[in-house]
C-alpha cells in the first residue's frame, strides 16, 4: 500500500489544501461504487490514482506518517480523495488508523471510509475519533445513513443529482448538501464540515462526474 500528499490542492471544490490518495487495494469489495459510479475512476484523479496504486507514485506508511506530522499545527486536511482506510478490502488495520490519528494530533485530518461496520472495525473507527481524527462513514442513500447514524459517528452519503440543500432522511435525520456542490466560491478549506465529529446532521454528496447515471441509482436506494 502506498499513500500520496499533494500538500496543495488545485482542485477547486477542495481549495488549497493538503489532501492524500491510497491505492485501490484499501476499497472494500462491498462498495457499491466500485462497479460504476465513484467519481474517482474518472478524469485525471483516476489518472493519479493508477500511478499512486501500481507504485509509479507515492510514499510508504512511515514516511507518509512524517508528512502529516510536519502539517502546520490547526491545518485542515482531507486524507484520500481516492482510496479508503488503510487494511486491504473491507478491513480495516487498526494499528494504521491509531498512529495516523496521533500522527494528526493538532491538526484537523478528515477522511470517509465505505469499510463495512464490523464490530472490529467500528471498534478501530472510535478509537480514532477518540484520538481526534475524524472518520465519516459513507452511506449510499440517506436510508443506509439512518443505518450508519446509529453508531455514533458522523455519516456522509451520496443524493440524487438534483437533490435540494437541505432534505431529511426516511427516520427524519437532517441532511445538508456539501456546499462546495452548490454555486458559489464555497470549497473545503473554507467549509470545514466534513472535519466536525460532532455535528448532528448527515452531510450529502450529489451524484457527479462521468459516472453519475449509476451514482444516481444507487443514490435513491
Amino acid at each position: 500500500m502506498l499513500v500520496h500528499l499533494t500538500k496543495v490542492s488545485t482542485n477547486r471544490k477542495v481549495g488549497p489544501i493538503p489532501v492524500s490518495t491510497s491505492s485501490s487495494e484499501t476499497c472494500p469489495p462491498s462498495c457499491p461504487l466500485s462497479e460504476g459510479g465513484c467519481y474517482a475512476k474518472g478524469g485525471p484523479l483516476a489518472m493519479h490514482w493508477a500511478k499512486v496504486t501500481s507504485g509509479e507514485r507515492g510514499l510508504q506508511w512511515a514516511d507518509f506518517l512524517r508528512e502529516i506530522k510536519s502539517l502546520p499545527k490547526g491545518q485542515l486536511w482531507r486524507h484520500n480523495q481516492a482510496g479508503d482506510l488503510a487494511g486491504k478490502g473491507g478491513r480495516i488495520d487498526g494499528r494504521k488508523l491509531s498512529d495516523l490519528a496521533k500522527a494528526n494530533k493538532g491538526r484537523r485530518g478528515f477522511t470517509y471510509t465505505h469499510k463495512p461496520i464490523t464490530p472490529s472495525n467500528l471498534a478501530k473507527l472510535k478509537n480514532a475519533a477518540g484520538l481526534g481524527f475524524v472518520v465519516n462513514l459513507s452511506a449510499n442513500n440517506p436510508s443506509h445513513a439512518d443505518q450508519l447514524r446509529a453508531h455514533g459517528l458522523p455519516v456522509v452519503t451520496v443524493l440524487p443529482s438534483d437533490a435540494p440543500k437541505v432534505s431529511q432522511t426516511p427516520k427524519g435525520l437532517k441532511v445538508v448538501r456539501c456546499p462546495a456542490t452548490n454555486a458559489g466560491d464555497v470549497t473545503c478549506s473554507r467549509c470545514g464540515l466534513c472535519a466536525e465529529g460532532a455535528r448532528d446532521y448527515v452531510i450529502g454528496f450529489p451524484a457527479h462526474g462521468s459516472a453519475s447515471k449509476k451514482a444516481n441509482i444507487i443514490a435513491r436506494g
